[in-house]
């Protein structure tokens, strides 16, 4: 009788388990957005130095936007500003920094995964890959427009 009842609550129980999975939960997306890995969408860009692929909002419109930017190896922008400061959060590689308007990729600083960086506003900087590609995001407020800094 005991190992009858035992067997009984061990199916009660698999069943259980196998009905639970099934059934997936459902979020409303009026509330809770989000974007799996496969959803996001890269853009490369017509240099081929970088991919985009927009999360939120419209860089080249006024408001806030989030942006992850895909740092293809070798590749590194030249010195410039924007017109609003910029918030980064380097998600894998190493995303190399620098600032002045003299391009110079010796004298960058190496950002590893986890790092968080500010471009202000008006500053020159450059950055970019080196070895390896990067993964950044960033986020701030349009129109995020880039003008030339350089002092050749």
């Amino acid at each position: 009788m005991r190992r009858t009842i035992r067997t009984c609550a061990l199916l009660t129980l698999a069943v259980f388990i196998a009905l639970s999975r099934g059934a997936e939960a459902q979020v409303d997306r009026s509330i809770v957005d989000y974007k799996l890995p496969a959803e996001i969408k890269w853009v490369r860009n017509a240099a081929g130095t970088n991919e985009q692929a927009i999360l939120f909002g419209d860089p080249a419109k006024p408001g806030p936007y989030v942006v992850r930017l895909k740092w293809l190896p070798g590749n590194m922008s030249r010195p410039h500003f924007h017109p609003n400061d910029r918030f980064f959060v380097v998600i894998s590689g190493t995303w190399w920094v620098g600032s002045g308007e003299k391009f110079d990729p010796a004298s960058t600083v190496p950002m590893p995964p986890g790092s968080y960086v500010v471009h202000y506003a008006g500053k020159p900087h450059y950055d970019g890959a080196k070895e390896g590609e990067a993964v950044i995001q960033v986020w701030g407020m349009g129109p995020a427009t880039t003008t030339d800094a350089e002092k050749r």
